[in-house]
């Protein structure tokens, strides 16, 4: 694969023609990356010894020439890697990553495939690809946990194959309102009622009751928390679960942008406020866009988390699909205008409105990784 460790071991020795034109803007190179999987087994390459960077794992994937698409360009990589022919299988995009090398800046296209089991059967157990280099299957907890050596500029990577196929968005107060203790009432409903393990965005709309998110946090310690961003809905819950977290683990898994946060992140020319450098430090973070505006300010806001190693965007949500209760006034994207959309966002695209998790499917054949909802998830 042409990724960080091969990207520097082409580098030339400078010529006096080089020398000459150091100054000029360096020509983006596109590179495919194939994060192939067959349920929980990832397939990883082994880069010898010898090599640059050598001793590291890596995702397959290469160069995407002028004249063939990111897709195009990873089906013929992976063919000619390892023999797996992916031209029928959905090739699902997860982001983009752009990193400057100096004499070269390099975009990561990378795109998340599952393999049926027959192709699966097939090349399980080859230990080599077609070039020469090893290859083998890793459970996602080991590639995950960071048992596998892999080049920095998949750490981001890892991150957005964290993300679940569905996550759950509590009701607001509001619903609960008929109750006699509508505070009681639901935080019971969301203890009882949400699944095992579940990413869940705890939305109250209420900032009176923020005490209801540290309860729920604290009663269901096996869920992962998106809690609101700090400046639209405070939360004291981090210093009360400091001296927890040795026997639950991390329970907020980020922080949530609304679509109006995010674009007063820039300003009209496109300038990153004071509010960009004010976000959490310590979270990583879900955006919510609704247009091209907003998917271009998410990625503005993702390029510069990354250039200064801050935790990750990794996931947008983007709405609404399909017609609402919640929103019953606003225009749904539909499919193809949600599609449209999904392709230009540089991170996981979460689809939200009018959804229900039997649609996953759908959302993976329009460039989505993964669906949200409220009333059809919890």
């Amino acid at each position: 694969m042409l990724n960080e460790s091969n990207q520097q071991s082409e580098t030339k020795p400078e010529s006096k023609t080089d020398s000459k034109t150091k100054t000029d803007k360096p020509s983006i190179v596109n590179v495919a990356v194939a994060v192939i999987h067959y349920k929980d087994q990832y397939l990883l390459g082994f880069r010898d010894a010898t090599q640059h960077q050598g001793n590291r794992y890596e995702f397959v994937g290469g160069k995407i020439e002028a004249d063939e698409s990111a897709a195009q360009a990873l089906i013929r990589e992976v063919a000619e890697e390892t023999g797996i022919l992916l031209d029928n299988n959905t090739i699902v995009k997860l982001g983009r990553l752009h990193h400057d090398y100096g004499d070269k800046q390099v975009s990561l296209q990378v795109y998340k495939i599952e393999l049926t089991e027959e192709q699966y059967e097939q090349h399980k157990h080859r230990e080599q690809g077609l070039e020469g280099q090893a290859l083998t299957w890793v459970s996602k907890s080991q590639l995950l946990a960071g048992e596998y050596h892999l080049p920095a500029a998949n750490k981001t990577i890892l991150e957005w194959l964290k993300l679940p196929s569905k996550i759950v968005i509590t009701y607001p107060l509001a619903h609960f309102g008929t109750h006699t203790d509508a505070a009681a009432a639901w935080l019971q409903y969301h203890q009882e009622n949400l699944a095992s393990e579940s990413w869940v965005y705890i939305r109250l709309k209420d900032a009176n009751s923020k005490h209801l998110a540290e309860q729920l946090i604290t009663s269901r310690p096996d869920i992962l928390a998106i809690l609101p961003n700090d400046k639209e809905q405070p939360l004291d819950i981090e210093g009360s679960l400091t001296a927890k977290k040795t026997e639950t683990g991390q329970r907020i898994i980020a922080k949530h942008l609304t679509h109006s946060t995010l674009m007063q992140c820039f300003n009209e020319v496109g300038s990153s406020t004071a509010l960009t450098q004010s976000l959490s430090k310590d979270y990583q973070l879900i955006v919510s866009c609704h247009d091209i505006a907003s998917i271009t300010a998410a990625n503005q806001l993702a390029s510069m988390r990354i250039q200064n190693a801050l935790p990750p965007v990794i996931g947008a949500f983007v709405s609404p699909v399909l017609a609402t209760q919640t929103h019953p006034d606003d225009a749904p994207l539909g499919w193809e205008a949600w599609s449209e959309l999904a392709e230009l966002a540089d991170m996981p695209v979460i689809g939200l409105g009018g959804l229900e998790p039997a649609m996953l499917n759908q959302a993976l054949q329009y460039g989505g990784i993964s669906v949200a909802g409220i009333r059809q998830f919890i």
